[in-house]
């Protein structure tokens, strides 16, 4: 019986790909310079390393990459063929472009730096794509060469984060399609290809956003109350922080309470109970409520109103309220069960 075909490793192919250089010294600019193999090098590195110029690794890098692109265009490139048709496929059905670590997770079920360096090489020298470069304001990433090129990949990507600082808040991928004109899936591609965006909990933003990029534990509590949508206990919010998609979210209980403490968009509701203030919540003790509470009034109220208001803006017990009422100075009884301020 027949044994099934062995799928080659990523390493092997790219491998394979390098033999068609046939200088070694070229072979190993190629290697270290996408990092097929370790991290990338500069030119300078590889120059200082080889004996070269650093202009001299620049023209042989050059020569070697138009060479290899010229016989993969004539298909004598090995598993070049093969793999351009699995990121076709794949990005097909991704909106026609995805940045290379998408592609690596998908495609090699691994998607570390130097997978993703193999995915970019090979992406380089495929005639059906179209490679965007990384700088400060693109990840790395492929599309199809007759869909996107370098310049209009920038362009829409451009246009997607204009889209976004327009709307001037987190939402989700959709509203901003349906705002840049775009189908969902091409403008969650496009958005995924900026170091401008970021994305949590299917929200998409800038990344200067707390909501969508939360920097530190602050605000990492701010992102779990906002999605909880009401009051936590401090240790409730650890432990949602431990559960949630934040890079880092190894926090301490004592260390999330020492936060919402320090933080004024945070205000202390309960024994323990933080809620946020922008949903009108105000800092002060339950005295300072009840005096809110009868100041808004204009007029003495029944105890059981008081505490209905009260437990409003409070996360107490009915008689931390009512001893409030007894026992502080600014409270007088008008009426039976009835109270006021003081004059």
């Amino acid at each position: 019986m027949a044994q099934p075909k062995q799928t080659l490793s990523i390493e092997v192919i790219v491998t394979d790909i390098l033999s068609a250089i046939e200088k070694e010294r070229e072979r190993e600019i190629i290697s270290r310079r996408f990092g097929l193999f370790d991290r990338k090098e500069t030119l300078e590195q590889i120059g200082e390393l080889l004996g070269i110029t650093r202009e001299r690794v620049r023209q042989l890098e050059k020569a070697v990459l138009t060479k290899l692109k010229n016989q993969a265009e004539k298909g004598t490139i090995p598993h070049i063929s093969k793999l351009e048709a699995d990121i076709c496929e794949y990005l097909t059905k991704n909106g026609s472009l995805a940045r290379t670590s998408s592609i690596a997770k998908a495609l090699l079920k691994d998607d570390s730096k130097i997978n993703q360096a193999r995915i970019a090489f090979i992406g380089i020298l495929c005639p059906g794509l179209t490679m965007l470069e990384e700088n400060d304001y693109y990840y790395p990433s492929l599309a199809i060469a007759t869909v996107y090129s370098a310049k209009t990949i920038t362009k829409e990507v451009d246009a997607i984060v204009a889209t976004i600082k327009n709307i001037n808040e987190p939402t989700d991928i959709k509203s901003i399609a349906t705002k840049a004109n775009k189908a969902d899936i091409e403008a969650k591609a496009l958005a995924s290809s900026s170091k401008l965006i970021a994305t949590l909990n299917n929200r998409w933003g800038l990344i200067k956003w707390p909501m969508v990029n939360p920097k530190n534990i602050r605000d990492k509590i701010y992102v779990i109350l906002h999605e909880n949508g009401k009051q936590m206990h401090f240790s409730e919010i650890a432990s949602a922080i431990k559960k949630s998609e934040f890079k880092r979210k190894n926090v301490t209980t004592q260390a999330i309470h020492n936060e919402l403490i320090k933080d004024g968009r945070f205000v202390l509701v309960g024994r323990g109970i933080y809620a946020l203030k922008e949903w009108g919540y105000k800092k002060g003790t339950v005295a300072d409520v009840i005096s809110e509470v009868l100041k808004k009034a204009g007029e003495p109220l029944h105890r059981d109103e008081i505490v209905k208001r009260v437990l409003k803006n409070r996360y107490v017990k009915e008689t931390t309220i009512l001893l409030n009422l007894q026992g502080k100075p600014q409270f007088k009884r008008v009426a039976k069960a009835t109270y006021g301020l003081e004059d």
